[in-house]
């Protein structure tokens, strides 16, 4: 599923992207950063999958969602960025938002919580050196790169673990996956050439309304009253965040020519 996911994408960047259409896709002045962000990536998205297979779906997401929290704290670390204390409160409202929809129980801790920790702290890094390339490198080359790694690094995995699909809608939901995830990370490198990644890590949280809204018309899943209450609360942080970050900056008056 993993290689399935990266190897759509590859396609789809390679017909986008081809060399006759966009040259700039084709260049890019880190090759070793680019390796290094899409190994993160592949990292991260293996062991989450690896993680589904012991913890329940509202665990793991749970703490996914602690992902902006990392970001926060690695983008002071390594892109020397200044995180205000209303972003760090609107990091933290949103999390506690999160625990109001999932109310997660650890009265036992599973082994298998630290590989989803793990996948947290990669998926972080990953976002990390998205916001440093995204200053020099475009998108595009960014987009084949981060496609290419893993379809290629995991091609001796596959041809062990390989399973055909049964039917077309198999195929077509492995085949989404690529196309959504091409999708998906080609606007994130867009904002991350305009925001800081603090700031935008916040917005991580807005994914638990996609989840609410997709499991009622896909599985007939009824939210709670809890999802709800904490869905309001996310959105209530984002749109506070959102509102820091288009407030203008103070004017410093100069000084009045009859002073002194």
């Amino acid at each position: 599923m993993v290689w399935f996911r990266y190897a759509t994408h590859f396609v789809l960047a390679m017909v986008f992207l081809n060399p006759w259409r966009s040259r700039s896709a084709w260049r890019t002045s880190r090759p070793g950063a680019q390796l290094g962000r899409a190994a993160l990536l592949t990292i991260s998205t293996g062991l989450n999958f690896m993680a589904l297979r012991y913890l329940q779906l509202v665990e793991t997401v749970t703490i996914q969602f602690l992902g902006p929290l990392f970001i926060a704290v690695l983008s002071v670390i390594f892109l020397k960025e200044t995180v205000g204390p209303r972003r760090w409160v609107a990091i933290a409202v949103g999390f506690a938002g999160i625990l109001v929809v999932t109310r997660p129980g650890f009265a036992e801790v599973h082994w298998a919580v630290l590989l989803s920790l793990t996948s947290v702290v990669s998926s972080a890094g990953y976002v990390i050196m998205t916001r440093s390339l995204a200053q020099t490198e475009s998108p595009g080359s960014m987009l084949i790169v981060i496609a290419a790694f893993p379809t290629v690094a995991l091609l001796p995995w596959v041809y062990a673990v390989w399973q055909t699909p049964p039917d077309l809608a198999t195929w077509a939901l492995l085949a989404g996956t690529g196309v959504f995830g091409a999708g998906g990370h080609f606007l994130l490198i867009m904002a991350h050439r305009h925001v800081p990644a603090s700031a935008l890590a916040p917005f991580t949280y807005t994914q638990i309304i996609g989840m609410v809204t997709l499991g009622y018309l896909v599985f007939g899943h009824v939210p709670s009253p809890w999802t709800f209450a904490g869905a309001a609360i996310i959105i209530a942080s984002g749109l506070y965040l959102l509102a820091q970050e288009r407030r203008p900056a103070k004017l410093v008056r100069p000084p009045s020519r009859l002073a002194g």
